[in-house]
């Protein structure tokens, strides 16, 4: 038996903490805390802690499932892939490539989630391919891109956060969706920081703050720009650095000016004494950051509202230097590198464009297929499932549980029961899984090797500890399997090494450009910030783009994008290989010359990765960060007189996404054992309501029941509903899937909906 701990990863959120498992003398593994992995130091959340749990062949699914005469019955894999591959390949007959769909997810690791892609393309030949991620973190990825040239959600690594003056923290509940990044938090309060919360409700991570602004759901964009006018109108502009490193000012000016305290004021519910506090509070000191997460974000015009937040840190000099900037915090356990090798539905690896003609050859070559061959963008992940039973007749899914997680999820259980035919991957039969006509069993976390890249673009290396029960295979060898059985018998290989290096070859001279990547530095050095491309090779990769190099962070040399940006191509200004905090200080440049190397012009042999985006130019052609003009407006769906309340959806400690592992976990459902209603006293004054009494939250597109939970710490006019069940408790029931025109983010944060009463 292995008696020596593997160094490993939680499967779980963005954050990716690091942990031990160690052998158990009875099998299994446990988890034993790592401390030398710098997000976490060893701290873990509940659902960390109790992962090994869902390893557990009495929760999890250990042979194949085929359905025979309406149920769900065991197969052999053979049987399992033949039915499979042969679907698939009548359909794409009867009815051409388009009527295949794959639908894959965040949690999927940076291998699987590009051989995916390249099984969708090369093997379908589909465009008809999205996942669960467009859900997540695409409004503020395409913010991002617009302002900067570049999405990546942190653009600086979380030990920076103690170290600035003040963070406006948007829309996020990190005490309980990633409890270990909160010491963050607490310790910039202790040196002297502040921390505004923006959140309807006062949660947990609210009461942490120095200043907490309850806005009215869906208006954090007039919010947003309301500090902006403030700005303006105070002097706090900082017009050195808008003149050097940004464009686009005046029209954003002219659009912020046109949202006054007192008008904002009446849209968001926040005080104009409060916003001017806001004010004074990010403004005085001489670094500071705002992030955001799925508050602002998922709304039907959620990249505006984060476009808003943006130029509030262009305008005020905070974007691109030491201890400053605007950030995502991303969500899902592969939520950043899920959303850059190819599961995207517009996407190629590298976080290349699919309709670059550029991009399309390098891919193309690196694959072996003719560029004409590759299918166009296809439909976005709700636009996808909308479409299943009609356009699209078949689904390929992975890693994926929209069942519970989609907007307006009883219509989307509807189109996957229209399917021709539903095969599902998972490790567990959950809801979707419940309803395919096939499902296959696959490894989990601690039974594979393969990378992920957290929420500040760290790139990790998670290592199998433990050997899966025999009957259960990896995605990678589900690909292979179905790739050989539809006349593709090469081009997918079931080690993820090999894998990964093939996506190393295909990112190079991309904006997340991996190429300098291996698994031995990964090892080695704990992790690997990208861009970081093979060392000397930045003029390849620009060539490779289309464009000549330019610099992004301090002593940086970058390639342009294949959709017209510049990208981040090199070296961090005082990064070295270590990693080691003390020898990267951000505040201190002054070491370096113009080369980015530390004074002996010396060319390093091996990339260090880029920790630190934008400190000397930004992504974009000629460098400058770019204001984007935006007002604000209405919500997709406003309260009314059938329709009076306001509901936002969110999660709790002890669960996560759709719960479909962690609600498997008996002492995490002894923590969160169901669904509830949170809403204020005077709401549930006028129902007759007392706590634990259920009450019916409907909407226009369906009817939700659960216990009230009244708490004065929401705001009147509001309701909450946490996301992780099924059932008449399904919260994603109620949800609006208007979409964001750019993004195509449904608006899952808020609609309107009615709160009646129900009968014990």
């Amino acid at each position: 038996m292995q008696t020596i701990s593997t160094p490993t990863h939680c499967p779980y959120c963005a954050l990716q903490c690091g942990m031990n498992l160690s052998p158990l003398p009875q099998g299994g593994v446990e988890v034993v805390e790592r401390t030398d992995f710098p997000v976490n130091r060893g701290a873990l959340c509940g659902k960390g802690r109790t992962a090994p749990a869902v390893l557990s062949s009495r929760v999890r699914l250990t042979s194949p499932l085929v359905r025979s005469g309406g149920t769900l019955v065991p197969a052999t894999w053979d049987e399992a892939l033949d039915r499979i591959a042969g679907e698939l390949a009548r359909v794409r007959a009867e009815h051409g490539p388009d009527a295949l769909g794959v639908f894959g997810g965040g949690g999927l690791t940076n291998e699987k989630a590009y051989t995916l892609g390249k099984f969708a393309r090369v093997v379908l030949g589909t465009s008809q391919i999205d996942y669960n991620g467009r859900f997540c973190m695409s409004s503020a990825a395409a913010a991002g891109i617009k302002a900067f040239g570049l999405d990546r959600g942190l653009p600086f690594p979380l030990e920076d956060i103690p170290r600035t003056g003040c963070v406006i923290l948007v829309g996020s509940n990190l005490a309980e969706t990633m409890p270990p990044s909160l010491r963050f938090f607490h310790e910039l309060r202790e040196n002297g920081g502040t921390l505004i919360v923006v959140d309807p409700r006062r949660t947990k991570t609210a009461e942490q703050a120095d200043l907490h602004l309850m806005p009215r759901p869906g208006t954090d964009l007039a919010l947003a720009l309301g500090l902006l006018h403030l700005v303006v109108a105070e002097g706090r502009v900082d017009e050195e650095y808008v003149r050097e490193r940004t464009v686009g000012w005046e029209d954003a000016r002219a659009a912020a000016m046109a949202h006054w305290p007192e008008y904002v004021e009446r849209i968001t519910g926040v005080s104009v004494p409060q916003l001017r506090e806001t004010v004074r509070l990010f403004c005085e000191p001489e670094s500071a950051m705002v992030l955001t997460a799925r508050g602002p974000e998922q709304q039907s015009k959620g990249t505006d509202t984060v476009g808003a937040w943006i130029n509030l840190c262009l305008a005020t000099g905070r974007a691109g230097r030491p201890l400053s900037g605007y950030g995502c915090l991303t969500g899902q356990g592969n939520g950043q590198g899920g959303r850059e090798h190819g599961q995207k539905a517009d996407q190629l690896p590298g976080y290349r464009k699919l309709d670059d003609p550029a991009a399309r050859r390098h891919v193309a070559e690196v694959w072996g297929v003719d560029p004409d061959s590759l299918p166009g963008p296809g439909r976005s992940a709700y636009e996808l499932l909308d479409a299943l039973g009609t356009d699209v007749r078949s689904l390929l899914l992975m890693a994926s549980n929209p069942v519970v997680s989609a907007p307006r999820a009883a219509h989307i259980e509807e189109r996957l029961r229209s399917l021709d035919f539903l095969a599902v991957c998972d490790v567990v039969l959950s809801e979707t899984a419940a309803l395919a006509d096939v499902v296959l069993p696959v490894t989990q976390w601690a039974e594979e090797t393969g990378t992920t890249t957290n929420l500040e673009g760290r790139v990790l290396l998670r290592r199998q500890a433990i050997t899966p029960p025999e009957g259960v295979r990896s995605d990678l060898e589900v690909l292979h399997e179905l790739a050989a059985r539809l006349g593709v018998e090469k081009g997918f290989p079931t080690d993820p090494e090999e894998v990964f290096e093939e996506l190393r070859r295909a990112s190079a001279g991309g904006p997340a450009d991996y190429s300098g990547i291996t698994y031995r530095r990964l090892v080695e050095e704990n992790g690997v910030f990208w861009p970081c491309p093979t060392a000397g090779d930045t003029d390849v990769a620009a060539v490779a783009s289309g464009r000549g190099g330019r610099a992004v962070a301090s002593g940086t040399e970058v390639a342009s994008g294949t959709d017209g940006t510049d990208v981040a191509d090199g070296t961090d200004d005082c990064e070295d290989a270590s990693l080691d905090v003390g020898a990267d200080d951000p505040s201190r440049d002054d070491e370096h010359d113009e080369h980015g190397g530390h004074g002996d012009h010396d060319v390093p042999s091996v990339h260090p990765g880029t920790p630190r985006l934008f400190l000397d130019r930004f992504a974009t052609p000629d460098g400058r960060a770019r204001f984007v003009p935006v007002s604000h407006r209405p919500v997709a769906e406003e309260p009314d007189d059938e329709y009076p309340v306001l509901l936002t959806t969110g999660r709790v400690v002890a669960q996560y996404q759709s719960g479909a592992q962690t609600r498997r976990v008996a002492e995490l459902n002894a923590a969160a054992p169901g669904p509830f209603v949170e809403l204020h006293p005077r709401l549930a004054a006028r129902l007759g309501a007392a706590e634990g009494d259920p009450v019916a939250v409907v909407s226009r597109r369906g009817r939700a029941v659960a216990p009230a939970r009244i708490t004065s710490g929401i705001r009147p006019d509001t309701v909450f509903m946490p996301f992780h069940w099924p059932g008449e408790g399904r919260a994603n029931t109620l949800t609006n899937p208007a979409l964001d025109p750019t993004s195509r983010m449904p608006e899952f944060k808020v609609c309107a909906v009615r709160v009646e009463a129900v009968e014990p």
